[in-house]
C-alpha cells in the first residue's frame, strides 16, 4: 500500500463526534495559510498568511462564495517545523456543533485542502521525523487509555522513555554486531577479539525488563476480564455489587435467578476491569438454565481471572470439590464468600481440600495465596481481595511505570531475545547474522532504518580501521 503523499494539504475535524462547545478543524500542509485566509477573516485587520507562529486570533469564519457568516471563531497558528506534524498546520476552534463543523470542514475542502485519512497528521509527524513509530502509537495508547495506569504508561511512551529503552538495546547488539564486522572486513588491521557476553547479557536483561510488563500493559490499556463463578447462591451477584460499591446485579435467595451473564466495567487498583456475573453452576434439566452454566464455564475458561465463589456457611459438597478439580489455577482465586454468616469451614480446610483435588499444587502456602474470606454485607476482606485481583491480573509490573501495551512490540521484543541468546552460542559468522537480523526486528518497532550507518559508525570509532 503506498503512503498517502506529504506535499498536500490535508483537513479534519480534529474532535470528537457528536455536540461540544467547542469543535476543531485541523489544516496541515504547504497551503494551509492560504487555505484559512480564504475563509477566515480576523477581526483587526491583518493578513492570515502574515501571522506569526503561537498566535491565537480571533475573528469569522465566512464563506467565500456567498460571504455568508458560518460562526465566530479562533485560530491558532502553527509554523514547520515547529508543529505537530512538522508542517505549517492552522486550528480553527469553532462551536462544537456538527453541522458548523462539517461546513467548516467543506469550505476547507473547496478551498483546495484534501480530507485527511485516518492517523494521516500522525503519519506526517512521523514521516517528518517529528516522531518515531513507538511515540506515534503511545499517541493512539493516550487517547484510548480506559486507566490512569494506561495514561500514565502511554504518556511516558509519547516522551520517548521507551524509545530510550529500545535505543539502549540497540546500542549492546551493536557493539557487538559492529566487532563482529569489524573482524571480517579488516583482518589485517589487528582489531582485538570483541568481548561479547557483556553487552549482550545486558541487552537481554532489558528486554526481559520490558517483556514483564507486556501482559499488564495489555491488560492496562485493553482491559481485563474477571469472571465471578460458583453454585447458585455462592454471592457471586452479591460479590459483584460490592466490588462496584453500587448495587447492579440482582441478589435473591432463589436459587438461579442469574441465568445468564451480566457484564460490569469498573477500576481495581488502577486497572480497566469488566467484571461478568455468571449463572449459578449446577446440574439442571432447564435447557434456559443450562444454557448460562454452559456459557458461565466458557467465560471462566477464557477470562482473564477467575472468582470461584463457595459460600462458607454451608458445608462444602461434592460439587464444590468438582469446581475447585476443574476451576482451580494460577489464574483462580477462591473466594469463601459469606463470612459474616456462621462458618461451616475455615480457610485452611478449604486449603487442604484444593490441594486433595488438585494433587499438581506444590503446597498449602501456595493455595492459601488464592484464598481470601469475604463478606459482601459488612465489606470484610473486600479490599484484599480487590488487591489480591490487581497483582494476579499485573504482577510485577505494578511496580513499573512503563508498561509495554503494544503486542506488535512485544513480538518483536521476543524474536529480538530469541536471536541474541542463539548469537552468544553461535560461531561468528552465524552470531552476526543473528544479531542483524535481531537489529532488524528492533528496527521495526521505532521505524529507524539507519542500523548501517550506526555500525560503520562503531567500526570506525572503536577501532581505528585504515587510519
Amino acid at each position: 500500500m503506498a503512503l498517502p503523499p506529504l506535499n498536500d494539504t490535508i483537513a479534519a475535524i480534529a474532535t470528537a463526534p457528536g455536540v461540544g462547545a467547542v469543535g476543531i478543524v485541523r489544516l496541515s500542509g504547504p497551503d494551509t495559510y492560504r487555505i484559512a485566509s480564504e475563509l477566515f477573516k480576523p477581526e483587526r485587520p491583518q493578513e492570515v498568511q502574515a501571522l506569526a507562529a503561537g498566535r491565537v486570533t480571533y475573528g469569522k469564519i465566512i464563506d467565500p462564495t456567498t460571504q455568508e457568516l458560518i460562526d465566530e471563531a479562533l485560530l491558532l497558528s502553527f509554523r514547520a517545523p515547529h508543529s505537530y506534524t512538522a508542517q505549517d498546520v492552522i486550528e480553527l476552534q469553532t462551536h462544537g456543533g456538527p453541522a458548523v463543523l462539517r461546513e467548516v470542514l467543506d469550505l476547507c475542502v473547496q478551498a483546495g485542502a484534501r480530507l485527511a485519512k485516518p492517523g494521516e497528521f500522525t503519519m506526517r509527524a512521523y514521516l517528518n521525523g517529528r516522531m518515531d513509530l513507538t511515540q506515534a502509537e503511545s499517541v493512539l495508547d493516550l487517547v484510548n487509555a480506559q486507566s490512569d495506569s494506561a495514561r500514565r504508561s502511554a504518556a511516558l511512551g509519547l516522551s520517548k522513555a521507551l524509545t530510550e529503552q529500545l535505543e539502549l538495546i540497540q546500542t549492546d547488539i551493536t557493539m557487538v554486531y559492529g566487532d563482529i564486522q569489524a573482524m571480517f572486513d579488516y583482518p589485517d588491521e589487528g582489531v582485538p577479539d570483541a568481548h561479547f557476553h557483556e553487552p549482550l547479557e545486558r541487552a537481554i536483561s532489558r528486554i526481559d525488563a520490558l517483556l514483564a510488563t507486556a501482559k499488564a500493559g495489555v491488560i492496562a490499556q485493553h482491559g481485563a476480564r474477571l469472571a465471578l463463578v460458583g453454585k447458585p447462591n455462592a454471592g457471586k451477584s452479591s460479590l459483584l455489587n460490592a466490588l462496584l460499591g453500587y448495587k447492579r446485579s440482582i441478589v435473591s435467595d432463589i436459587p438461579g435467578t442469574t441465568r445468564d451473564y451480566l457484564e460490569a466495567p469498573m477500576t481495581i487498583g488502577g486497572v480497566p476491569v469488566t467484571a461478568i456475573d455468571t449463572a449459578g453452576i449446577r446440574h439442571t434439566d432447564d435447557v434456559i438454565e443450562a444454557s448460562g452454566v454452559n456459557a458461565a464455564k466458557d467465560i471462566a475458561s477464557h477470562a482473564d481471572l477467575t472468582l470461584l465463589l463457595l459460600d462458607s456457611s454451608a458445608p462444602l459438597d461434592d460439587d464444590d470439590r468438582l469446581l475447585l478439580s476443574e476451576l482451580f489455577s494460577a489464574r483462580c482465586l477462591v473466594v469463601a464468600s459469606k463470612a459474616d454468616l456462621t462458618a461451616a469451614w475455615s480457610a485452611r480446610e478449604l486449603t487442604q481440600v484444593v490441594q486433595d483435588v488438585r494433587p499438581d499444587v506444590a503446597t498449602l502456602e501456595d493455595v492459601s495465596a488464592q484464598v481470601f474470606v469475604v463478606s459482601s454485607v459488612s465489606g470484610d476482606g473486600v479490599e484484599a481481595l480487590k488487591t489480591a485481583i490487581r497483582e494476579a491480573l499485573i504482577g510485577d509490573a505494578g511496580s513499573s511505570e512503563l508498561w509495554l501495551s503494544n503486542e506488535r512490540h512485544a513480538d518483536a521484543l521476543r524474536r529480538v531475545r530469541e536471536l541474541v541468546v542463539r548469537a552468544q552460542g553461535a560461531p561468528d559468522d552465524l552470531a552476526a547474522l543473528d544479531l542483524e537480523d535481531a537489529l532488524r526486528h528492533l528496527a521495526e518497532i521505532t521505524g529507524r532504518t539507519d542500523i548501517a550507518e550506526e555500525t560503520l559508525e562503531h567500526i570506525f570509532a572503536n577501532f581505528c580501521v585504515g587510519k
